[in-house]
């Protein structure tokens, strides 16, 4: 059973996107890119920064993907889990 417009408390909700910005965010800038990959590099954050890598090229973000590995990409990954500490 739905709620009536004309009810009490559908005058005191506010909409859940009311003042905040929805939809497609912008890619990042080239500093930006830099940045977060000179950081995860610097942690020793190694399967952090393939996914970070990896998700730019899925995204089509990373225009230099290609040149990687003599114009080759791999046609698997392997992800290997490892326990914390």
């Amino acid at each position: 059973m739905g709620h009536s417009e004309f009810g009490l408390v559908a005058r005191d909700r506010r909409p859940w996107d009311a003042g905040r910005i929805v939809g497609a965010k912008r890619a990042l800038k080239p500093q930006q890119v830099w940045a977060i990959r000179f950081w995860l590099s610097r942690e020793r954050r190694l399967r952090d920064r393939v996914l970070f890598d990896l998700a730019r090229v899925l995204r089509g973000e990373d225009p230099d993907w290609r040149s990687r590995r003599g114009g080759r990409v791999r046609a698997r990954a392997t992800v290997v889990q490892q326990k914390t500490g």
